[in-house]
Formats: C-alpha cells, sequence, structure tokens
C-alpha cells in the first residue's frame, strides 16, 4: 500500500504579468510572464493548468508551497485573476508577489518593493483595485526608458527587446527563484539588499 505525503496548503500567491497572445511573447510588457516561466523552468513545472482566469502552477518553496499565476485577462485586468486566486486560498495580500515590467528602469535592473502605488503600471493598478490594499511585494524588472519623450509609451512597452537587452533580461529572470525563496523564507530584506540597483 502506497503513502504519499500530505502536501502543504498553498499560502502564497507568486504572480507575473504580462499579455496572453503569441504576438506579445518577448517583448517588454511580457517581463513578468518570463520570470514565472523562469521559476517554472528551475523547478520542473509547466503553468499550464487553466484556473483563476489565469495559467497555473503549484511549487514548493521549502516550508512554503505557492501557486505560479500567469493572468490571461489582458494586462489591465490582471486584477481578476489575482483577487480570484488569492479569495480561494485564502492569501492575505503580504502573502503576494507580482512580478512586472517597469520602463523607468533599465534593462535588467531589479527593484523589489513591499507595497507601493501602481506608478502608472495597469496591471499593479488593476490588483490594488481587486485586492483592495496595495500591500503585495512587487518585483519590478527593468525594462528601459523611451528612446525619447515623444515615443508612444504602448508602442514601446509592446515591443522587442534587441539581443544585447535580451542578454540583461535573461540575466534578471534568472534571479526570480532566488527572490520568490527569500519572499517565502521571510528573508526578503536580504534578497533587496542584494537585487536592489
Amino acid at each position: 500500500m502506497a503513502f504519499f505525503a500530505k502536501r502543504e496548503p498553498i499560502s502564497l500567491l507568486i504572480v507575473g504579468l504580462g499579455n496572453p497572445l503569441p504576438k506579445y511573447q518577448n517583448t517588454r510588457h511580457n517581463a513578468g510572464f518570463e520570470a514565472i516561466d523562469a521559476i517554472a523552468k528551475e523547478t520542473g513545472v509547466s503553468v499550464d493548468r487553466v484556473k483563476f482566469k489565469g495559467l497555473t502552477a503549484r511549487i514548493s518553496l521549502g516550508s512554503a508551497d505557492a501557486l505560479l499565476l500567469k493572468p490571461t485577462t489582458y494586462m489591465n485586468l490582471s486584477g481578476e485573476a489575482v483577487a480570484e486566486a488569492a479569495r480561494f486560498y485564502k492569501i492575505p495580500p503580504e502573502r503576494i508577489l507580482v512580478f512586472c515590467d517597469d520602463i523607468s528602469l533599465d534593462c535588467g535592473k531589479l527593484r523589489i518593493r513591499r507595497k507601493g502605488s501602481a506608478g502608472g503600471h495597469n496591471g499593479l493598478k488593476s490588483i490594488i483595485e481587486q485586492l483592495g490594499s496595495s500591500d503585495f511585494v512587487r518585483v519590478k524588472l527593468g525594462v528601459g526608458q523611451k528612446p525619447h519623450p515623444d515615443y508612444d509609451l504602448a508602442a514601446w512597452v509592446l515591443s522587442t527587446f534587441s539581443s544585447q537587452d535580451q542578454k540583461k533580461m535573461e540575466e534578471a529572470y534568472g534571479k526570480s527563484l532566488d527572490i520568490a525563496k527569500a519572499f517565502a523564507q521571510g528573508t526578503l530584506d536580504r534578497a533587496m539588499n542584494r537585487f536592489n540597483s
């Protein structure tokens, strides 16, 4: 008779923001999705289970189990997926980690924040509205500033990276699992000291 170890309940939500269709792959606005894919690859899971208006996978981060979530609602409605998952697992905002793109940071630079405003990011704005709180941790992935002030913002965030910048982004995505582990283990301050540029 086989005995199965009882799984820990999911107590963390790790979200990556992006837009679902293939045409948006590798664009600046999909940096959050890429971070989640990097975590999935390193932990040997596929983020392909359709649930909570998104694609999900379950991973173990030491003593805590987490749900990886890539909302498939489009960026400006990301909060619907996040709030649905958070309600289902009874996860408070401070146990939610969100990876998103940031145009005010150079390509590949990281900034971890415990809470804060949306800063003009429609995905974060939607999450704050749906949760009724801004007390979730966010990891801002620098995707570079617009080449000049008049450049259309939508066109910029939906553009792809040069091969040189893509390499910097890959390095940033490669730090995602370490950040998620620090978040799970309560050592986020150490991660902020290490990764915040």
